[in-house]
């Protein structure tokens, strides 16, 4: 959906006009725009997909009920060919983008606040997980098969550091079988976490909910700062808060390392109207950073 289509959308649910539509380009499951009239600010998001909203609709409710700093619903429907959802805005900007500005102070804090609210969400009762489930088949082997698919299929990178974490993955089976299906936000990490002013002002993108270890939203978060060449202090704090055993610290190094492997696969490919970036460049980055981590992994 064009700029063009969200002023239409906004007449007919409006009766108005908007005088700024910004695209956000971070993200690659839907088209995202911020809306801003006269009086206020809205966030429209539109997929093909038929459905695509329901679940995104179910967990806002249900996390806006603990008092977790959610958008609230108003509006959703279908218009030209497209779902569409409205919802309220934050200020604020993804921590990835404001990051470098942050303070250390600023930083902890974040941190805690983000422990907090992962906290809350634990807590929510889960309905129909199967008797079956395991944190291994559903999370982690589904993840290092699509990677290696992934990396097979674009042939940027070489398989083989798939396999690699697919050994590891068979060391770390008693950890995995003490997992419980427990609620997390576990798209939180560079992405989806506003930030104004230093502090915590939204989370956004929830489309669905992480079940398991939420150990991943910190390695997604390392993974995603040392691939934008930044510091990682916040994980420090994190990790700091969580107070992590010997066994989740190697738990986390090892989600880290997957986390590569999945970033590895991404690249190249194209979601919706956007390509991942690829180089030269970029692969050796990688695979430097994933050698580094495989060194501390292993020592």
């Amino acid at each position: 959906m064009n700029k063009e289509e969200i002023v239409k959308l906004c007449i007919d649910c409006f009766a108005k006009q908007p005088k700024n539509i910004t695209r956000c380009v971070v993200g690659q499951g839907n088209y995202v725009y911020i809306v801003e009239f006269t009086d206020k600010k809205i966030v429209v998001r539109c997929n093909e997909e038929t459905g695509v909203y329901k679940d995104t609709i179910y967990w806002l409710e249900r996390l806006a009920a603990i008092d977790i700093p959610v958008p609230r619903v108003l509006g959703r429907g279908t218009f030209g060919g497209y779902e569409y959802l409205i919802l309220t805005y934050f200020e604020g900007k993804d921590i990835g983008l404001v990051y470098t500005e942050l303070t250390a102070a600023e930083k902890r804090d974040i941190a805690r606040t983000v422990v907090g609210i992962q906290n809350k969400v634990s807590a929510l009762q889960l309905e129909d997980i199967p008797a079956d489930w395991t944190w291994k088949a559903s999370f982690v082997d589904d993840m290092l098969v699509r990677a290696k698919e992934r990396i097979i299929t674009n042939g940027y990178f070489a398989p083989e550091k798939v396999e690699r974490l697919m050994k590891a993955a068979d060391q770390l089976e008693d950890y995995f079988a003490g997992i419980k299906p427990v609620a997390y936000l576990d798209d939180i990490s560079t992405k989806n976490l506003l930030i104004y002013e230093g502090r915590v002002t939204g989370v956004i993108d929830i489309d669905w909910m992480g079940i398991g270890d939420k150990l991943t939203y910190v390695a997604m978060t390392n993974m995603a700062l040392l691939n934008m060449k930044y510091d990682t202090d916040y994980v420090t704090y994190l990790l700091e808060e969580m107070q992590l055993s010997e066994e989740e610290r190697k738990a986390f190094a090892f989600y880290t390392l997957l986390f590569c492997v999945d970033f590895m696969g991404e690249r190249g490919m194209r979601f919706m109207d956007q390509q991942v970036p690829v180089s030269a460049e970029i692969v050796e980055q990688m695979n430097g950073i994933y050698e580094k981590l495989w060194k501390e992994y292993v020592n």
